[in-house]
């Protein structure tokens, strides 16, 4: 049986086109990390908000010295700023993981930094509401 493939050139097994379900398959994996990105999006959009009702409306409220609350809205609105910046980051390293056929899971590190900064945030949010109240 004679080849396809024009004289000098080989069959590249790297570039077989895929099958209609590996295809399916990584239809799926992207509509996921997608998915995943946008998650990271809703939880930047809540902290932003947290910042402006802890710092804007917060002491409007209460009626009490505005300064601590615009500090802590401050600090919300950074962990809103590292979510989108994480979050851009996880959705491209996804993308290469899939290209690649590899899992990336999420580092504990980014788990970690975030658990932390959201328990730091919430613990000074309670101690500040009930120390001016």
């Amino acid at each position: 049986m004679a080849s396809t493939q024009p004289p000098g050139e080989e069959l590249d097994e790297a570039r077989v086109a895929p099958t209609g379900a590996e295809l399916d398959q990584a239809r799926r994996t992207s509509m996921a990390a997608e998915r995943t990105w946008l998650a990271w999006w809703r939880s930047a959009l809540a902290a932003s908000v947290g910042a402006l009702g802890v710092g804007r409306l917060a002491p409007e409220v209460l009626h009490v010295a505005p300064w601590p609350y615009v500090l802590l809205g401050c600090g919300y609105a950074s962990l809103a700023i590292g979510l989108l910046i994480a979050g851009a980051q996880r959705q491209r390293d996804l993308e290469h993981a899939l290209r690649r056929g590899e899992h990336r899971p999420l580092r504990f590190s980014t788990v970690s930094a975030f658990t932390v900064g959201g328990i730091v945030l919430a613990v000074m949010t309670v101690v500040l509401v009930i120390a001016q109240t």
